[in-house]
């Protein structure tokens, strides 16, 4: 994942008042940034509020965990909840009509949970210090992510995965899905990752082998388009923690998870 943008600034105020911003429906594009004609919100008080928001807290090993009462928790509770009775009513739809129904999940922050390492690093990014995080496969599943990967296989639902890990990161990721129990399609079929090097046909608006110029939003869209027009599926829901993880079609409804530490554009 490229954090083009780690500001801890984003959302946190709405994240923390309730999930408001977060709920079902079409991402839109117009997610503010911060406002720079006044004075900023004060970044102690915002880690304040982010940790509230989480319910963060330390473990035995010392690793930090959200908690399972938080707000946090609880916004993602009333996502889940709408997007299984959404998938239940797609995929009979779907069924009924002959068509191929699917979903598409992120996996950072959108499956697996990167807080320890936002907090660890006071809300920075680094490729090395990042790539070593991923590569532990160690992360927590955000909850009810994998029920939720496991509730679509059992309707009948085709999951696929879109992500901006890297193609070198690929069985770091393979291994902690299974470890949080979202063992489902982990194969080089559904899972998509990102292959600068020798990047796919269906990116080549954007991306030659050796020369990667594409958005966010054209990998994961592009990624998307293939999902439908190629391999023959109707994308029921897409599910990510960034507005870029859902803009640019290629989805009959979005769910955008909160994420009040980064934003990626």
């Amino acid at each position: 994942m490229h954090k083009s943008l780690r500001l801890a600034t984003i959302a946190t105020v709405c994240a923390v008042a309730g999930g408001a911003l977060y709920g079902a429906g079409a991402a839109t594009a117009g997610q503010s940034t911060a406002n720079s004609t006044h004075e900023p919100y004060n970044i102690g008080l915002l880690v304040k509020d982010i940790d509230t928001y989480y319910g963060t807290a330390a473990d035995a090993n010392g690793v930090y965990q959200a908690s399972s009462t938080s707000p946090y928790a609880k916004d993602l509770a009333r996502i889940d909840d709408d997007a299984k009775r959404y998938i239940d009513r797609a995929a009979r739809k779907a069924h009924r009509h002959g068509e191929k129904p699917a979903v598409v999940f992120d996996i950072d922050d959108t499956l697996l949970l990167s807080l320890d390492y936002e907090k660890r690093y006071n809300y920075t990014y680094n490729s090395t210090t990042w790539a070593d995080y991923v590569n532990k496969a160690d992360r927590p599943g955000v909850f009810g992510s994998a029920e939720l990967v496991q509730y679509a296989q059992k309707a009948g639902v085709e999951v696929f995965y879109n992500s901006g890990l890297s193609e070198a990161q690929r069985s770091a990721a393979v291994e902690n899905l299974k470890k949080i129990g979202a063992d489902v399609n982990l194969d080089a079929a559904h899972m998509f990752l990102k292959d600068k090097a020798n990047p796919p046909s269906y990116l080549s608006s954007c991306a030659t082998p050796g020369t990667w110029t594409c958005t966010t939003v054209q990998y994961k869209s592009g990624t998307r388009a293939h999902i439908e027009k190629d391999l023959g599926y109707d994308i029921v829901a897409n599910f990510g923690d960034q507005y870029s993880d859902l803009d640019g079609g290629y989805a009959n409804r979005t769910y955008k998870l909160p994420n009040p530490t980064y934003f990626v554009s």
